[in-house]
């Protein structure tokens, strides 16, 4: 079954906290149990790699639930039921949520942007992700947008352009230090079907070779096209080449270049935008935003 979300696990982080004073850890194996969860869904972590998901959602259901007075944090980690916690459980709903919490005073003062509308409108307090899990869905967001923004401008630059770019993206990505050391675009007549080659190392021991199509959306990349790569890393004696487009490879494409003798990466449009975007080519940070959490740590009077 998939992960559940935050609100989702608000009743049954209630009920566990009903048992006695509970450490948050303790509750995240018991639900996990409880759910079924499989050993993938256990293990995935959020994209900082610090914290699994189902643990976060748990951590977020237990705060929401504090927030509102239905549990209260006894010492580091630990949390249990409070009298009105108790009292919810007397007679409980068949599932809590933020549209529930927001009955209770203290759970407005801290979510003042809830508010139940007299007429029917998707509510904020409606989502099912955790805070932080709408900050990265709205970045999601904007990178794709900003991904389909920089496909945009680089379909309408001259051809030369995109097999420089390509150079570039590579380096970027630390092979054989600088750019004007590491990376030469080739992309002229007599190339031998090859637009670009990367020095690994800042000796040029081992080069990548670079084939950029600049292709329109609707024009994929065949297994032809692979072929030909393949045969022009022949006669430069490569053993591993770089295959960038801005379109997308067909099937077939795909299944060659796993077929061949020779290490050959495919990189689609999408995939591209998304290395641009991870190291700043063509595109700028414009604004941080740092997500600060509780430090437990300063508070411990050992």
């Amino acid at each position: 079954m998939p992960i559940p979300d935050f609100q989702t696990l608000m009743i049954p982080v209630l009920r566990l906290s009903a048992d006695g004073e509970l450490k948050v850890g303790e509750a995240v194996e018991r639900l996990s149990s409880e759910f079924q969860l499989s050993d993938q869904e256990r293990s995935e972590l959020l994209p900082s790699g610090r914290q699994t998901t189902f643990a976060n959602r748990v951590h977020w259901a237990k705060s929401y639930l504090g927030k509102a007075g239905l549990i209260e944090l006894t010492r580091r980690g630990h949390f249990r039921v409070s009298a009105r916690g108790r009292e919810v459980l007397a007679n409980p709903p068949e599932r809590i949520d933020i549209k529930f919490l927001n009955q209770f005073t203290e759970f407005r003062k801290f979510r003042p942007d809830v508010v139940v509308q007299a007429k029917p409108a998707p509510l904020a307090s409606e989502s099912e992700m955790t805070p932080d899990e709408v900050m990265r869905q709205a970045r999601d967001t904007l990178e794709s947008d900003l991904g389909a923004e920089l496909l945009g401008r680089i379909l309408v630059s001259p051809p030369e352009f995109f097999e420089k770019l390509v150079v570039r993206l590579v380096t970027a990505k630390g092979y054989g230090g600088s750019i004007s050391d590491a990376g030469r675009a080739l992309g002229r007549s007599g190339d031998g079907g090859v637009d670009g080659v990367i020095d690994e190392d800042a000796l040029g021991l081992d080069r990548i070779y670079v084939q950029a199509k600049r292709y329109g959306e609707a024009n994929a990349v065949g297994p032809g096209d692979i072929r030909d790569f393949f045969g022009a890393l022949d006669q430069f004696k490569a053993g591993k080449g770089l295959f960038v487009t801005t379109s997308q490879f067909t099937s077939s494409a795909t299944k060659t270049a796993e077929g061949l003798s020779k290490r050959i990466v495919l990189v689609d449009g999408k995939q591209l935008t998304k290395l641009m975007i991870r190291y700043g080519v063509g595109c700028r940070s414009e604004e941080t935003l740092y997500i600060k959490k509780l430090d437990e740590d300063f508070f411990d009077p050992a």
